[in-house]
């Protein structure tokens, strides 16, 4: 099923990630917003050199994108699931037809392609559990070559995090 993945080919190698890169990502990370200037001055580096290194990063795919964190409760996003799924038929083309369908779900905010007893595992944010059962019977259940479901309910956040050097 993983064969059925491709991932994205950056058009500039992946740089060897140095001191002053590492400080970078790890202020970008706690804040996407900072500046150039604010990082230069924490880093002791001069601004140009900040600025050629974030362009770099961003080149090469180290940085993918710059996001707004919402609180998906705030947002009429209260209930979240996690969705393991297995499919019926393990081909190329299955695999492509059910992550093509998933994409254009806009309830499906994350899917893994994992081992073990599922294929994949979704995480889902709807409404409340009314929008979660339309979902569930009148989008995902209508994908081809569904196999086994599962749907767990999130009932509390412990730890949440996008950082990754620290």
């Amino acid at each position: 099923m993983k064969s059925s993945v491709q991932k994205a080919e950056t058009t500039i190698p992946v740089p060897n990630l140095d001191k002053a890169d590492l400080a970078i990502l790890k202020l970008l990370q706690q804040n996407a917003r900072i500046t150039v200037k604010e990082i230069s001055e924490k880093i002791h580096l001069s601004t140009t050199p900040v600025h050629e290194r974030i362009k770099r990063l961003e080149q090469s795919g180290v940085i993918r994108q710059y996001a707004a964190l919402l609180d998906h409760s705030k947002v009429k996003k209260g209930l979240m699931a996690i969705c393991y799924i297995s499919l019926r038929q393990h081909s190329k083309t299955a695999g492509v037809q059910f992550i093509k369908a998933i994409n254009a779900m806009h309830e499906v905010i994350e899917c893994y392609t994992i081992s073990g007893e599922f294929d994949f595992m979704l995480k889902v944010v709807t409404e409340d559990m009314n929008a979660y059962y339309d979902f569930h019977v009148n989008k995902l259940g209508q994908v081809e070559n569904l196999g086994h479901q599962q749907s767990v309910f999130v009932m509390g956040v412990v730890k949440e995090t996008h950082q990754l050097i620290y």
